[in-house]
Formats: structure tokens, C-alpha cells, sequence
């Protein structure tokens, strides 16, 4: 009886499709006059729509200048920027057949992202999304200047963006790395209202935590508050580093749809930094298509770094 309930079971999970997985793809991204024809509807082009569904006997039509960023059930990603007709199984078959959990987790991460009702919401409930993410703690609010981070944060890879809104009529500004014993050990003087420090060089290289801020050159009433950054290393970094690894093994091409991805991981990890330098390379690849700009304008308000 046992061998024959087996059996059965094993029957079920072979017929029916997993949750999540009865997609081919989902459109992530849209621009132009793009259009499908689903094989079980009717016969007529559809406009594509973000967030919709394509299943194998779907076809694509992209316009002139258009673009489609789809993302597989595997997490796997395909960016369409030729016109022409696309069948969707021609575009899986080219993926294989390998599958990443991982990658498949993250994407869904990002579609969930994309397709709520956090861009009608986000402002109206921006207060519940800064308690949430704790990012009311940022550093000295009444601070003339704000650096686009947490008053406290991690950081995980060997470099770390540091962005903040350019002051009117300012043409330098001084950037100061502090230890943890506040001493001063980098300053850099700098005409654009950012600084990308390397935090595997010296003399940051040894330091624990390190203390950053920065002030408008010739006017001490233009700074920042202080803020502090970690490197993520040993016990606290293995396991998201051995996620990371396992997500880069499907994200091999630099594309704005796997930096959008790997965005959102280093976000759903609270690694903020991290994931601002991948948001703003997802936009920069594709600077004509709204959705990545919106993403990231998301990611800042959900953050509290506007």
C-alpha cells in the first residue's frame, strides 16, 4: 500500500506544475510600440504590458528603437533590442536548461518590485517604509548635505559609491575618511558630488569601520553629518557571498537587467551601497528605458536615501 500511495505521489508532482513556475518569461522591462500574439487568445497583437506572462507558443513583435527585458522562470534574463519577430521558445531554448534557484528568487524579487502598487503607494506611506528599513537613523538629519546612505552601514565588495545632491555654486568639495579612533587618515578634494572609495586600498584597507563626511570647499556651513561604514567580512559575509556566487553564475553579461537583479539582492541583504552602484549601472546601460530610472527612484524612497 505504501509503494502504491508513492507511486501516486510521485505522479501528482510530475503533473502538476510547481507554484511560480507556469510562465516562461515575464516582461520586466518595456519601451516602444511592442507587441505579443498569445498562441491560446485570440489572434490579434496585444500591446506588451510589464509584469505579463509569455508561455512557448507566444510571439513577440519589436518595433524600430524598442526595447523588452524579460526574465526566465530559471532567473535567467533576455534584453530585445532588434526589431523583428521573436518566438518565445526560440529565446528559452537559447538559455538552456539549467536552473538557479537563487537567481529564480531574486528575479521574483524584482518583478514583485516592479509590478506592485509601491509606485502609487511609495509616497503616501513613505514614512512606514523609512521605519521599516530603519533608515531614520541616517546621520544628523539637519545636516545641509545628506549622503545617500544609512548613518551606519555594511558593505560587502572591494568598492563603495558615495553620493550626495550637488550644492548650488559649488565647485569643490572636500571629502574626509576618518578611523574609529577619529583620526583623519584620507582627504580628497573633488569637483563632482560623489566619490567612489576603495576600500581594499590603503590606508582604508585596515581599518575596522571608517567614518566619512564631506563639506563644501570655502564654506564651512555646507557638510555632512558622520557616517560610518563596515566592511561585511568572515562568519556575517560567507553565506551571502556563497548566494552572490551562485547568482553571478546566471547573471554572466553585464546588462541592465542582471545589475537590476543583483541590485535587488544586495538590497534584500541591506547591503544599501552595494546595491546603489548596481542601480545606477542598470540605469546607465539603459538610460532611454523608464523602468530602470524607476527602480532606482524606488529604491531611494523605500530607503530614505532621496
Amino acid at each position: 500500500m505504501k509503494l502504491i500511495l508513492s507511486a501516486l505521489s510521485l505522479t501528482v508532482l510530475l503533473t502538476v506544475p510547481l507554484k511560480g513556475q507556469d510562465y516562461v518569461f515575464k516582461v520586466l522591462a518595456n519601451k516602444g510600440g511592442n507587441t505579443v500574439k498569445m498562441a491560446d487568445h485570440s489572434k490579434d497583437w496585444q500591446p506588451i504590458r510589464t509584469g505579463a506572462t509569455l508561455n512557448s507558443n507566444d510571439e513577440l513583435r519589436i518595433t524600430e528603437n524598442s526595447y523588452i527585458g524579460l526574465v526566465h522562470a530559471s532567473g535567467k534574463t533576455v534584453e530585445l533590442k532588434n526589431q523583428g519577430n521573436y518566438y518565445v521558445r526560440d529565446l528559452a531554448a537559447k538559455l538552456g536548461n539549467t536552473r538557479s534557484s537563487v537567481a529564480s528568487k531574486y528575479a521574483n524579487f524584482v518583478i514583485n518590485k516592479m509590478t506592485s502598487d509601491e509606485t502609487e503607494d511609495i509616497n503616501s506611506n513613505h514614512r512606514e517604509y523609512l521605519t521599516v528599513t530603519g533608515a531614520v537613523e541616517r546621520s544628523i538629519l539637519d545636516a545641509p548635505i545628506s549622503l545617500r546612505m544609512p548613518s551606519s552601514v555594511e558593505v560587502l565588495n572591494e568598492e563603495a559609491l558615495i553620493r550626495w545632491d550637488a550644492v548650488e555654486g559649488a565647485k569643490e568639495y572636500i571629502f574626509t575618511v576618518k578611523n574609529m579612533y577619529d583620526e583623519v587618515i584620507l582627504t580628497k578634494e573633488i569637483s563632482d558630488p560623489f566619490v567612489m572609495l576603495q576600500l581594499d586600498k590603503s590606508p582604508v584597507n585596515t581599518e575596522e569601520l571608517i567614518i566619512v563626511s564631506v563639506i563644501v570647499k570655502g564654506n564651512d556651513k555646507m557638510y555632512s553629518g558622520n557616517y560610518g561604514i563596515k566592511r561585511l567580512t568572515g562568519v556575517d559575509a560567507d553565506p551571502i557571498l556563497k548566494e552572490l556566487e551562485q547568482l553571478s553564475m546566471s547573471l554572466k553579461e553585464e546588462s541592465s537587467l542582471n545589475k537590476l537583479i543583483l541590485a535587488t539582492f544586495y538590497e534584500e541583504n541591506n547591503l544599501l551601497i552595494d546595491a546603489l552602484m548596481n542601480y545606477e549601472q542598470a540605469v546607465s546601460l539603459s538610460p532611454d528605458v523608464e523602468q530602470f530610472s524607476i527602480a532606482y527612484d524606488l529604491f531611494a524612497k523605500r530607503n530614505g536615501l532621496e
